[in-house]
């Protein structure tokens, strides 16, 4: 839909061009070549803009039209004030004030215009009232890669939105020097694919260069949009619990989704090491939970029905211990 507005936007330039060329010149080619060119140039400036250009642009206009409206209703004020002024110090009066307020409303507007939400290129997100809240990803949770199974599950029935900072730093991780971490930043674009052609999240342009540091752009985004975010950073999580915005610990909810298990239940699991102790056999479960089987030292690759004996919650996490059953 962009491409063909643009394309209208480029067509009815030629048309005005033709059209004026015509009445005022009598040379219609003239006018539309002009026309052409004129439509050609300005998508041209408007497809290589940024999205920091065009927002100081909003500011620049929004401040001069503020400056111009104050500066209408002083030089009444002031007209009425002194009515036997000499018509050219008048007009200079004017034109001064017309100047320092438009440039004061600028600089204003400039200084504080993170806090306007027309500003703010995630005006979209800003949720009605009593709506569900936005999801902010970071980089650790799109390449933990968990997030992208939640996603399938459909249980998430808000907006998921990448920002272009959160991007770009997931792009310098794919391009370091370092194998692990440009294996784990290759990785996290192809989970970003993943859920970009699932139609579940969104990359939103958003640079925010006055503030240092991803892990801080992205608290202050969300406190700015009312937004949530997930991640599976410790850190990340402690500071913006401190700053009131709420986040989803992937760690946490992989926690809160392991099964339940009692002690006298019964469970299949493979012996694939010994344990610590005399006679243990060690097998997983699969959300990772480490099974510590009695009496199964001799019983390496078989699976093996155990009755569960005792749960232990540790630091590591759980720890289940089980015998044969009977």
């Amino acid at each position: 839909m962009l491409h063909v507005v643009r394309a209208m936007f480029v067509i009815a330039c030629a048309t005005v061009g033709w059209v004026t060329g015509i009445d005022l010149y009598n040379q219609p080619w003239a006018g539309l070549f002009i026309g052409l060119g004129s439509g050609v140039v300005f998508m041209a400036l408007q497809l290589f803009s940024t999205r920091q250009l065009a927002s100081v642009l909003v500011a620049l206009v929004f401040g001069i039209l503020v400056g111009c409206l104050l500066s209408y209703f002083l030089i009444k004020v002031l007209d009425l004030l002194n009515e036997d002024m000499a018509a050219k110090a008048r007009m200079y009066r004017n034109f001064g004030i017309a100047v320092v307020l438009s440039f004061l409303s600028v600089l204003t507007i400039l200084h504080v215009k993170d806090d306007f939400k027309f500003v703010i290129p995630f005006i979209e997100l800003k949720r009605e009232k009593g709506g569900p809240k936005a999801v902010l990803l970071d980089t650790s949770a799109i390449i933990d890669g968990r997030i992208a199974d939640v996603m399938d599950t459909k249980v998430l029935d808000t907006q998921v939105v990448v920002p272009r900072f959160v991007l770009n730093e997931l792009q310098q991780v794919a391009d370091s020097q370092d194998k692990l971490k440009r294996n784990r930043g290759r990785r996290g674009l192809d989970i970003l694919n993943r859920l970009r052609k699932g139609k579940g999240v969104e990359v939103h342009e958003v640079e925010m260069p006055d503030i240092q540091g991803v892990d801080a752009k992205l608290v202050k985004l969300a406190k700015s949009i009312d937004a949530r975010i997930v991640t599976t950073d410790f850190n990340l999580n402690k500071v913006a619990q401190v700053q009131g915005v709420e986040v989803i610990n992937m760690n946490d909810l992989a926690h809160a989704l392991r099964p339940v298990v009692l002690q006298g239940e019964k469970l299949m699991i493979k012996v694939i090491r010994p344990g610590e102790s005399a006679g243990q056999g060690v097998g997983y479960l699969d959300d990772g939970t480490m099974v510590v089987a009695e009496e199964c030292a001799g019983k390496i690759g078989q699976e093996v029905e155990l009755t569960i004996t005792n749960v232990l919650q540790t630091s590591a996490g759980r720890l289940i211990f089980g015998r044969p059953a009977a």
